[in-house]
């Protein structure tokens, strides 16, 4: 039976129970269970904190696990990221006082607060300097004015959070974060349950990316709409009963849909409908 780990609270946990829940499992806890099995697939979903998850796939415990990138490297664990799964995204940042000159490049003995010493421990070796990293919980932005810290490292998503507290993002980010599927070697994909785990995932995935598009053409204009709507491989092309005229189908990017469809629109096309994919596989 394979055995996966999910967060056990937080936005991270929502995302992660919702994605897999879509890709049809069964792993809905009602309570607090720290344990969910969906016997029809063979499969236990294990309930842990992020922050531990990659220490237990690292030791061969559990199969598989979603956690956060950041996490994961900073628990100093060895694993293998088997597939980003496109939400949680942040950037793992220092910060300094908004009126300081400070860059990373000037932190040099002074202290960094954080609640991931490994990651700042591995970016000042790269950067060949000895700042005492200061290992905190939580509230990593109030320890500048509390005189605890000369600067944080911290994870970022909108920055707003710094910017009340009187702080500004310095440098460029020391780690690009997301929710990441993670197991201790790739060689774990040749188990055919993992495998088939892992594509089901990135169904729900590519996904959400894409929507489908629709639309009616003058059949001259053919070339021009492939064009605008390469599709994956290419666009579904089929005659309409009205002469010189072809219904046209593509996967499309769903980020550039409405500039998709501006193109379309001002081309000639007639008809053009979105709609939203639940899977696929490409």
């Amino acid at each position: 039976m394979l055995q996966i780990a999910i967060p056990n609270k937080g936005s991270l946990s929502e995302e992660a129970v919702r994605l897999v829940r879509e890709a049809g499992y069964n792993c809905k806890r009602y309570s607090r269970e720290l344990v969910v099995r969906d016997a029809a697939h063979s499969i236990e979903f294990i309930f842990l904190r992020p922050r531990d998850i990659a220490i237990y796939v690292s030791n061969g415990l559990l199969d598989m696990g979603i956690t956060g990138r950041d996490l994961a490297v900073d628990s100093e664990s060895e694993f293998t990221e088997l597939l980003d799964l496109g939400f949680g995204r942040s950037r793992f940042h220092y910060a300094v006082p908004g009126e300081s000159d400070l860059t990373p490049n000037d932190f040099d003995g002074l202290r960094i607060a954080t609640s991931y010493p490994h990651l700042v421990h591995q970016d000042m070796e790269k950067r060949k300097m000895a700042a005492r990293v200061v290992r905190l919980d939580g509230a990593v932005e109030i320890s500048i004015a509390m005189g605890v810290a000369d600067a944080i490292a911290d994870v970022v998503e909108s920055g707003r959070t710094l910017t009340e507290a009187g702080l500004k993002i310095v440098g460029e980010p020391v780690l690009n974060s997301s929710a990441v599927l993670i197991a201790r070697q790739p060689t774990v994909l040749e188990k055919e349950d993992v495998t088939h785990f892992v594509e089901r995932v990135q169904g729900i995935v590519v996904a959400r990316e894409y929507v489908m598009v629709e639309y009616d053409a003058p059949e001259h204009l053919l070339e021009m709409a492939c064009v605008i709507t390469p599709g994956i491989e290419s666009p579904t092309v089929s005659p309409l009963s009205k002469k010189g005229w072809v219904a046209i189908k593509s996967m499309a990017p769903k980020r550039e849909v409405n500039d998709i469809m501006d193109k379309l629109a001002a081309m000639g096309a007639k008809g053009i409908i979105v709609t939203a994919i639940r899977t696929c596989r490409i």
